[in-house]
């Protein structure tokens, strides 16, 4: 399956409202001085680059970002002197050697097909003593929203275990994040969880995002039958742990990995 990213706009009603704030606990975990030339790997829709801007008072970032759309969103959003955005991926960054004080991507790593060459790139573009650091979804537990349509899926249908974002992208774990950074040749690697509430008004405000077709999760969704979509989400909602009020609480989870070049 090919995922969608081409429209920013929904990317954020279905995750970007819930990434942008873990991007803002994951920078006070980073904890990087003032000043400093950032690049931002997989910028999507700009929560990490937005953070970064408001809260590390940059001297420059830089965002990279394959989807074309996102792009144009990007600079459409963030006015900012400070801030550059560029096509392209985590392969083949377009800035010099040394020349990046701290490389950063957020929910991007799993969808790297070669991290290692990836992190190596990383390791180009940045001075000696930089930090690389980076946060993933917890697919397989805490990312609740996508945990409960994966668990009702998987329930319904055979093809969806295949699919299963905590089953493909086994990288969202903290042993094999912090072995991927020290294979790398990082030094002081560290792990962290960032926890983030995600409180939805009520099922549609859950639901309608995943008709967006934008991600592995909504992608599939899209992909079944208006029969089998329905019964989808009927199992679904007898999952989801509903309010009187109709409301639903749920954690966000993402683990967070840094080391220094």
């Amino acid at each position: 399956m090919e995922y969608k990213w081409n429209n920013a706009k929904q990317y954020e009603q279905y995750v970007g409202r819930w990434s942008r704030l873990a991007a803002a606990q994951f920078l006070k975990w980073v904890n990087q001085d003032k000043g400093l030339a950032w690049i931002d790997v997989g910028c999507g829709s700009g929560a990490l680059t937005d953070a970064i801007l408001k809260s590390q008072n940059p001297g420059k970032v830089t965002g990279i970002d394959p989807s074309e759309d996102h792009i144009q969103f990007l600079s459409e959003n963030i006015i900012d002197p400070r801030a550059e955005f560029f096509t392209g991926d985590a392969s083949s960054l377009p800035v010099g050697d040394k020349t990046v004080d701290v490389v950063v991507s957020g929910l991007v790593l799993n969808f790297i097909n070669d991290i290692p060459a990836a992190l190596n790139e990383f390791k180009r573009a940045s001075r000696n003593g930089s930090v690389i650091a980076a946060y993933v979804w917890d697919y397989s537990d805490k990312m609740e929203m996508i945990r409960y349509f994966w668990d009702a899926a998987v329930s319904l249908f055979d093809n969806a275990r295949g699919k299963d974002q905590g089953e493909r992208f086994k990288i969202c774990n903290p042993d094999l994040l912090r072995e991927a950074f020290f294979s790398a040749g990082l030094k002081d690697v560290e792990i962290t969880n960032i926890d983030i509430p995600t409180v939805f008004k009520n099922f549609d405000d859950y639901w309608n995002p995943f008709l967006s077709g934008v991600g592995p999760a909504p992608g599939y969704c899209m992909s079944l039958s208006e029969e089998n979509r329905q019964r989808l989400k009927d199992e679904i909602y007898n999952l989801l742990p509903i309010n009187e009020d109709g409301s639903i609480h749920l954690i966000a989870r993402a683990i967070g990995v840094k080391g220094v070049k």
